[in-house]
C-alpha cells in the first residue's frame, strides 16, 4: 500500500479535522477533493463514515465560530481580510451579503456550496448580531449537507470499485497523485483567474487624490456609492456628492448616468472588486468615462477626505 494512503488511514479523522479546519480559516485549499477520498474509503471499511462526518462538522464548525466571534467584534473590515485569503475577491463581499439580505439563517445552509462564501459566512452573521446558538445551529446543518454530498458521492465510487478489485489496486497505487494534480489543478485556475482580473482592474482606476483635486476644482464628477446596506451600519457616511445605488439598480438605470462627465465608482471589497466588475459592466453600456476608486472608501476615509452624513430617508432607501 502507498506510504501517502497509509498515512491517510492511520491519521485520517485528524487529517480531515485540519484540512477543513485550514480551509474555513480562510486559506485557499480546496477540501472537497478530500471528502470525496475519505467517502472512497468508508466504502471499503477503511473509515468510518460517522466519524469521518464528525470530523468534518468539528473541524468547519470550530473555525466558522472564531470568524463569528471576530465579525461579531471587528465587523466588515474581517469579511474583507477573509475575501483577500479566499482568492475570490472578485465577488465573495458582494454576494455573501446579499444572500444574508435575501435569505437570513438560510445562508449558512447554501454557503459551503458557494465559492469564496463558505469561510465569509460566518463573520457576516456575527456582524449582522445574530444569536450564536442559531448561528451554530444552521451552520451545522449546512455543514452536515455539505459533507454528505461529497463524502456519499466518493462512497458511490468506492461501491463500484469494489465491485472491480483491479480498479480498486490501480486507483489505491495512484489515488495520492491525482489529488495532488486535481489540487494543483484547482489552486492554479484560481490563481490566473484572480490575476487576470486583478490587472484589468490596475489599469482602470482612479487615484484618491486625483479624484480630490477634481472636487476642489468643483468639477462635474458622478460619484457612485456601491456599498451594501450593511456597510453603512458601522460609519453612516459617504463621499461628498455621492449617491447611493446597488450594482443591480446602477445597471437598471444605466441610461441615467450622465455621459458628459467622469463617472467613479466605489465600495469596500478587496481590490475595489465590486466597482471595477460594475464599470467594466457600465462601459458596455455606453457609458465610457467611468473608473473605480483606488482603495474605495476605506482608503478614502485613511487619507482624510472629507466625508458627508448620510441622510436616513438615502439609507432606508439603500436598504
Amino acid at each position: 500500500m502507498p506510504i501517502a494512503i497509509s498515512f491517510f488511514l492511520k491519521y485520517g479523522y485528524w487529517i480531515l479535522f485540519l484540512w477543513v479546519f485550514t480551509e474555513q480559516l480562510g486559506v485557499p485549499i480546496p477540501s472537497v477533493p478530500l471528502l470525496i477520498t475519505a467517502g472512497t474509503l468508508t466504502a471499503t471499511h477503511k473509515l468510518n463514515l460517522p466519524v469521518v462526518l464528525l470530523s468534518i462538522i468539528f473541524g468547519s464548525l470550530a473555525a466558522d465560530s472564531l470568524w463569528y466571534l471576530m465579525g461579531k467584534r471587528y465587523g466588515g473590515g474581517v469579511v474583507r481580510l477573509l475575501c483577500r485569503l479566499s482568492m475570490e475577491v472578485a465577488s465573495c463581499v458582494r454576494k455573501t451579503e446579499d444572500h444574508f439580505t435575501k435569505r437570513g439563517v438560510w445562508a449558512l445552509v447554501l454557503a459551503k456550496f458557494i465559492p469564496g462564501l463558505g469561510s465569509v459566512a460566518a463573520p457576516i452573521a456575527g456582524q449582522t448580531g445574530m444569536d450564536y446558538r442559531t448561528f451554530a445551529t444552521f451552520d451545522v446543518i449546512g455543514i452536515l449537507i455539505w459533507a454528505l454530498t461529497f463524502t456519499l458521492g466518493g462512497r458511490f465510487f468506492g461501491d463500484l470499485l469494489k465491485k472491480h478489485p483491479h480498479a480498486l489496486s490501480w486507483v489505491a497505487h495512484f489515488a495520492f497523485l491525482l489529488f495532488a494534480l486535481l489540487l494543483m489543478g484547482f489552486l492554479l485556475s484560481r490563481f490566473l483567474r484572480q490575476r487576470a482580473f486583478l490587472r484589468e482592474i490596475k489599469m482602470a482606476r482612479l487615484e484618491p487624490q486625483d479624484l480630490k483635486e477634481m472636487l476642489d476644482r468643483e468639477q462635474p464628477v458622478y460619484i457612485v456609492d456601491l456599498r451594501h446596506p450593511l456597510d453603512y451600519l458601522p460609519d453612516p457616511r459617504t463621499l461628498p456628492g455621492a449617491t447611493l445605488m446597488t450594482p443591480d439598480a446602477l445597471v437598471a438605470h444605466s441610461d441615467d448616468i450622465p455621459r458628459d462627465r467622469d463617472v467613479v465608482l466605489f465600495c469596500t471589497c478587496p481590490s475595489e472588486a465590486t466597482a471595477a466588475k460594475m464599470a467594466l459592466t457600465i462601459r458596455k453600456k455606453g457609458v465610457f468615462r467611468v473608473r473605480p476608486l483606488r482603495g474605495g472608501y476605506d482608503e478614502w476615509k485613511k487619507l482624510g477626505y472629507p466625508l458627508v452624513q448620510i441622510a436616513p430617508a438615502e439609507l432606508t432607501q439603500a436598504s
